[in-house]
C-alpha cells in the first residue's frame, strides 16, 4: 500500500514539476502548445524532471547500499568522504586535463571516489569501537580532509571557484545535452537489484556470508563500485545532494525493515520524491527567483536527521 502512495505521489510531483518555473506553460496550454513552450518543455522542463529522477532514485540507492555494507544507518557516501573523493577528482581532471571532455572527468572522478571508498571501509575494518555515531565522525572526518586537500590545491591552482561549481547541487542549469551523463546510473542501478539479496548477506558479517558460500569480498567490491559510479556521475551532472543517500534508507528502513531488496524500490521512490518536494519548494518559495537544491535538501535534511538521531537515542537503538 505504501508503495502505491509513493507512485502516486511521483506522478503527481512529476506532473507538477513540469508546469513550474518562470516560463508560462501551463496544462492547458499542452494541446495548442507554441514553439517557445514546445522548447520550454524538451530543452528543460522534462529533462530536468528525469533528471531529479534518476539522481534521487539511484543516490537513495547506493546509500542503502552503502548503509548495508558497512552495517551503520548512518553511512552514505556523504558521511563517508566518498563524494568529498569524487570532488577531489575532478580538481585532479580540471588541473590535468583541461581541455577534456566530461567522460575523462568522470573517469577521474569514479576512480578518486572508488580510492575514497575503500580507504574508509578499511578504516573502518581497523576501528574496534564500532558506534553508530562514532563510524560516521571518522567518515566526515577523512571527508574533512579530502575537502581540505582539493581547497588547498584548488587555491594554488586558481580554481577554488570551479571546484565551488561542484559543492551545492543545482537543476537549474539542466537543459537537454548536459544531463545525459545520468544514464550511466541506471546499469548501476539494475546491477543493485539483481545483487540485492547477496549485499543483504554480505550486511550480516564475512564469517556469516562466508559460511553461506558467498563470496564477501567480491559483493562488497561490486558495492562500493556501485556507490562510487552513481556519486561521480551525479555529482559532476548535478552537484552534491546532501543527506539524501542517508535518511531516505533511514526512513524506509523504519517501517519496510533491513531486507534490502524488499526496500528498494521503496527507496527509489521515496528518494525521487524527496528530491522532487524539495525541488518543488526551492523554485517556488522565492519566486521567480530559485533556490538551489543542494541549500533546500540540506536544510530539510538536517532537520530529518537530526529527528532520525533523537528517535534513536529515544529509543534506545
Amino acid at each position: 500500500m505504501k508503495l502505491t502512495y509513493l507512485a502516486l505521489s511521483l506522478v503527481v510531483l512529476s506532473f507538477i514539476s513540469i508546469f513550474v518555473g518562470v516560463s508560462n506553460v501551463s496544462p492547458l496550454d499542452v494541446f495548442s502548445l507554441t514553439e517557445d513552450q514546445l522548447d520550454v518543455l524538451l530543452v528543460s522542463r522534462l529533462p530536468r524532471l528525469i533528471s531529479i529522477l534518476i539522481a534521487g532514485m539511484s543516490m537513495s540507492i547506493v546509500g542503502l547500499i552503502m548503509q548495508q555494507l558497512s552495517r551503520n544507518k548512518f553511512v552514505s557516501p556523504t558521511t563517508a568522504g566518498t563524494m568529498d573523493s569524487a570532488r577531489l577528482g575532478i580538481l585532479v581532471a580540471l588541473i590535468l586535463f583541461p581541455a577534456d571532455g566530461v567522460l575523462t572527468k568522470m573517469s577521474i572522478a569514479f576512480a578518486f571516489a572508488l580510492a575514497g571508498t575503500f580507504i574508509f571501509m578499511k578504516i573502518l575494518d581497523k576501528i574496534k569501537y564500532k558506534d553508530a555515531i562514532f563510524i560516521p565522525l571518522v567518515g566526515l572526518m577523512f571527508g574533512n580532509i579530502v575537502g581540505s586537500i582539493t581547497t588547498f590545491f584548488a587555491y594554488k591552482y586558481d580554481l577554488i571557484q570551479s571546484v565551488g561549481s561542484w559543492l551545492h547541487g543545482d537543476f537549474s542549469m539542466i537543459i537537454k545535452g548536459r544531463y545525459e551523463l545520468l544514464y550511466i546510473s541506471i546499469p548501476a542501478v539494475i546491477i543493485a537489484y539483481i545483487f540485492a539479496n547477496r549485499f543483504t548477506i554480505a550486511g550480516m558479517g564475512e564469517d556469516f556470508a562466508t559460511n553461506l558460500g558467498l563470496n564477501f569480498k567480491q559483493v562488497v567490491n561490486i558495492g562500493l563500485v556501485i556507490v562510487a559510479l552513481v556519486s561521480s556521475v551525479v555529482m559532476l551532472t548535478v552537484g552534491s545532494l546532501p543527506f539524501l543517500g542517508l535518511i531516505v534508507p533511514n526512513i524506509v528502513t523504519i517501517y519496510q525493515g533491513d531486507h534490502l531488496k524488499k526496500s528498494l524500490h521503496h527507496t527509489a521512490l521515496l528518494g525521487a520524491v524527496f528530491v522532487l518536494i524539495c525541488d518543488i519548494f526551492g523554485r517556488v518559495i522565492i519566486y521567480p527567483y530559485e533556490v538551489s537544491i543542494g541549500l533546500t535538501i540540506g536544510v530539510i535534511g538536517s532537520g530529518i536527521f537530526l529527528y532520525l538521531l533523537i528517535r534513536r537515542r529515544a529509543h534506545g537503538l
